[in-house]
């Protein structure tokens, strides 16, 4: 088309940077977070509903196949924690030197991944 000028920042032209994965895996581990809440919420229910209703979610969430969550629910507890934790840093003005943005972000995954990895040898298995 004729008169019509091109896209001012064309998303297709940039090569992905780790600010931009930690953006999108930052949202995702919310929503993610947002589904462990309502398996937290059913486990506080059994819990008051009494021992039979507890042993029944208990056989659930101590199963081989629901491990796997538990471990993806950890991770994205851990991540959107440090993440967090950087944006506001962020907030304060801190964080915004040349190369911080960059060594901020695999702070936070090298925090997340340890954190993890610890948390689930001790927790979990």
């Amino acid at each position: 088309m004729r008169g019509v000028p091109p896209p001012l920042s064309p998303y297709w032209i940039y090569r992905w940077q780790i600010t931009m994965w930690l953006s999108s895996l930052h949202r995702i581990t919310g929503l993610l977070l947002s589904l462990g809440a309502v398996v937290l919420s059913a486990w506080l229910i059994a819990v008051a509903s009494g021992p039979a209703v507890y042993d029944e979610l208990r056989e659930i969430v101590g199963s081989a196949w629901f491990k796997p969550l538990l471990i993806g629910w950890t991770f994205a507890f851990f991540f959107h924690l440090a993440n967090g934790i950087r944006h506001l840093c962020w907030d304060l003005g801190l964080g915004y030197g040349k190369g911080h943005i960059k060594a901020s972000g695999w702070v936070v995954v090298l925090v997340t991944v340890a954190a993890t990895a610890a948390f689930t040898l001790t927790a979990i298995v």
